[in-house]
């Protein structure tokens, strides 16, 4: 072992001091251990300097320059450092300390300045600084402890407002049968009509909020997105509450219907069957049939069609919902071409159909069977009961854009059925695109706009100026309009940019127990004809493939309560 002779402290450096003919060959642990003497202990060790140090004595111990001293600095004390970081998006902040090695400690002064030369003002977190600067104190020379010491506030965007509807439709007591006294379900028994009476309380808007700024770690404001508005539309037979405007009542007896951005109240044309001898049907208010359609009748609505018995080999035609509270009947005439049709711009409801055609812009919903028929809706498809007990799709061709929801798919017999769904992501994105160019434009009017203003006269040239006065007030209006279109148009991109990037997450299909083979599944452009059953499984195309997933919770049919409307 060296001499610790060898190694002095001068000017807070450890200066070693030997002659490599009487001290060498050394070794690195010679040199360490005379660092580790308590005097040296906690100076910072010049590693490269040590090496070279140590070559150079074992090259000179044998040799007549090795009768010289050879001096060098192998250690020096070194104050703490700090280490800031801050994140790309200015949102938090985070300090390390590294202790010092024999020197001065960080104190909060220097964090202090640390931070004013990087404009760090807001959220910063005192007890966070606190506890780094007692930490350091335990530390040993060159260990670190790191904390984050700042984090700024992300804006909360408002709500978009919605609206509630606070009645049932005729649509959805097809969900709500009646219990017998033994408990048992009477799915004959759909309880009462649903028919309201003057001041009832239809619909009940809920705000949008506007939400509240937040800011980042330097100060800078960040501006929230107030939630969209909608308006509570009153149609025929109904009105805003005069004693609260977010509430719509009724003001006619008759039967609710939804409409877009609120509801109307039909006059309901009521009978007991369409034959013959009422011959074809068309009512601009809703119809109540109380029991069936008869072959070859037709019945057109302006409002809702509600049948309480069995439409067979007829066509209905609504310009809201279709509630047929038995079936749905028809027969193949040809290849495509059924004896019953239904179509209707709201939703479709029955307990069961078979070789009919359905249409709706609305969703589908078919409590027991679906056989055989061709089907289009612009929503949903759910064959279901409201348990997801029953609900077997079989045979057709079935299309629902927003997705399928069934308990049974295809049948033992291998019956074709083909099922598709999701297939306007081209349109989406071509919309998406439209609304980004459109934006655009309006960044670009805003901006001009903008600099025509900042180019005025001083306001003292003008100001008795009428003409003058006018065109600025013009300009200020537009500038406002553009600012306002372009706020609803960047709210429209984002909703429709969301459903684009989620559409094949969001437009699937749920089998909620069984799937037969030789069932075609097409979703989006990607198809896939099953060749053996699986059980419970949601099936979605993936990366150019459809794929069965069988550890997803296929989501059930919706307990069917008095909904809210978006």
């Amino acid at each position: 072992m060296l001499d610790p002779k060898c190694l002095a402290l001068i000017d807070d450096k450890a200066q070693l001091s030997l002659i490599p003919a009487i001290h060498g060959p050394v070794t690195q642990d010679d040199i360490m251990s005379l660092l580790a003497l308590p005097e040296f202990s906690s100076l910072f060790p010049l590693e490269p300097v040590i090496n070279l140090t140590i070559a150079k004595i074992n090259s000179l111990c044998h040799s007549a320059d090795g009768q010289l001293p050879l001096r060098a600095t192998i250690a020096e004390r070194r104050d703490a450092s700090l280490t800031l970081t801050i994140s790309p998006d200015n949102m938090k902040a985070s300090l390390s300390l590294t202790a010092p090695w024999g020197g001065k400690p960080i104190d909060l002064q220097q964090i202090l300045v640390h931070l004013k030369k990087h404009n760090i003002s807001m959220g910063l977190s005192k007890l966070n600084i606190q506890s780094l600067l007692q930490q350091q104190r335990t530390l040993k020379p060159g260990e670190s402890c790191q904390s984050d010491i700042a984090q700024g506030k992300s804006p909360s965007h408002g709500v978009n407002a919605r609206l509630e509807r606070k009645v049932f439709l005729a649509r959805e007591r097809l969900l709500q049968p009646q219990l017998r006294e033994d408990g048992s379900v009477d799915m004959r028994n759909l309880g009462a009509l649903i028919v309201v009476k003057p001041k009832d309380v239809l619909m009940v808007k809920h705000p949008a909020t506007q939400g509240s700024p937040g800011y980042n770690i330097k100060g800078e404001v960040l501006t929230q997105k107030p939630g969209k508005d909608i308006t509570l539309q009153a149609g025929s037979g109904t009105m805003l509450d005069p004693l609260n405007p977010h509430q719509l009542i009724a003001t006619v007896a008759g039967q609710p219907v939804e409409i877009r951005g609120g509801m109307k109240v039909d006059d309901v044309l009521q009978l007991k069957d369409v034959d013959i001898s009422t011959g074809h049907i068309n009512f601009k208010g809703s119809i109540l049939i109380s029991g069936d359609v008869h072959e070859g009748m037709i019945v057109k609505s302006g409002g809702d069609i509600t049948v309480m018995g069995f439409v067979d080999s007829a066509a209905l035609e609504a310009q809201g919902d279709i509630t047929v509270s038995q079936g749905i009947i028809g027969r193949l005439l040809n290849a495509n071409d059924y004896s019953t049709r239904i179509q209707a711009q709201g939703q479709i409801s029955a307990q069961f159909v078979q070789y009919s055609q359905l249409e709706a812009k609305g969703n589908i919903l078919v409590t027991k069977q679906l056989l055989h028929s061709h089907v289009f809706s612009a929503g949903t498809l759910t064959v279901s009961d409201a348990r997801a007990q029953r609900g077997d799709l079989v045979g057709g061709c079935i299309h629902a854009e927003k997705g399928i929801t069934a308990v049974v798919i295809g049948a033992t017999a291998g019956t074709k059925t083909e099922i598709k769904c999701a297939r306007t992501l081209g349109e989406l994105k071509q919309q998406l695109k439209q609304l980004d160019d459109s934006v655009k434009a309006l960044v670009v009017a805003s901006l001009d706009i903008e600099a025509r203003i900042n180019k005025l006269p001083p306001k003292a040239q003008w100001e008795n100026d009428p003409v003058m006065i006018e065109q600025i007030k013009m300009m200020i209006d537009e500038k406002r309009r553009i600012l306002a279109e372009r706020a609803a148009e960047e709210q429209e991109f984002d909703t429709l940019k969301q459903e684009v990037d989620t559409f094949y997450e969001q437009y699937c299909i749920n089998v909620l127990k069984h799937v037969f083979l030789n069932v075609e599944f097409q979703i989006g452009q990607v198809s896939h004809r099953t060749t053996r059953e699986h059980g419970t499984c949601t099936i979605a195309h993936v990366n150019q493939e459809i794929l069965f997933d069988y550890n997803a919770k296929p989501k059930a049919l919706a307990n069917q309560q008095p909904p809210s409307a978006a």
